[in-house]
């Protein structure tokens, strides 16, 4: 996708989308499987699991086409020089605000990852909700099923490995670290909510994609939902 509205000027944003994927891949030398189960055209879901902020750069950096994410609007919202490179530096990697203390702002944020998949554009989703603290695997939020079967896309299911370890938790500067990145089948849900209570459906569709993320990723199955941290 391309980025929303260039606040800071088309030089800076280019210069942004131009440097940071080959800069990111020469440093951290990321381990790529199952690119190839990326489509390259048309509205598509990538969702993964969360180990990590780290996890947003990763993703679109390693993708054959630009992927949208959703980030604490708190991110954009910085003033002078630092604010403005902090701006151009998330929508450089597609990112787009959202204020996630704001229910009716969380709504809408599924209207926004619909607007993209519309345009037939890519956008990464974390059913978790917030990135695990422990290594585990938590229970998919239905939000993911949701978009899967509104938009009628594809979903290509991701497992991340050690992206918790390039920045862990109080760090200030991120680490060498080796990272796998595991992109897995498209699934197709076409069709899955025809005659099934919509809860019911979104709940096994979201149980799907999970099992999906876990054979990837290889972590444990935490059995319950995630809470979300103050610092997530």
């Amino acid at each position: 996708m391309r980025a929303p509205a260039r606040h800071n000027g088309p030089v800076l944003f280019d210069v942004i989308q131009r440097v940071v994927p080959p800069l990111a891949k020469a440093v951290w030398r990321p381990r790529v499987l199952g690119i190839e189960h990326v489509p390259r055209t048309g509205g598509v879901l990538l969702a993964s699991n969360h180990l990590s902020f780290f996890d947003s750069v990763v993703i679109p950096v390693v993708a054959p086409r630009n992927v949208a994410f959703l980030a604490k609007s708190d991110y954009f919202n910085g003033h002078g020089v630092r604010g403005a490179l902090q701006r151009a530096w998330f929508e450089g990697l597609g990112m787009l605000p959202v204020d996630r203390d704001d229910t009716a702002a969380a709504i809408e944020s599924l209207d926004t990852a619909l607007e993209v998949l519309g345009r037939g554009e890519a956008f990464g989703i974390y059913p978790e909700g917030s990135r695990s603290r422990d290594g585990r695997l938590y229970r998919g939020r239905t939000g993911v099923a949701h978009l899967a079967l509104t938009a009628g896309v594809p979903v290509v299911p991701v497992g991340l490995q050690g992206t918790e370890r390039i920045q862990p938790v109080g760090s200030t500067y991120p680490k060498l670290a080796k990272v796998t990145v595991r992109f897995g089948a498209p699934l197709d849900f076409t069709g899955r909510a025809d005659g099934v209570p919509p809860g019911r459906a979104r709940r096994e569709v979201t149980d799907e994609i999970m099992a999906a993320i876990q054979a990837l990723s290889g972590q444990e199955a935490a059995g319950v939902y995630n809470e979300r941290a103050a610092d997530t």
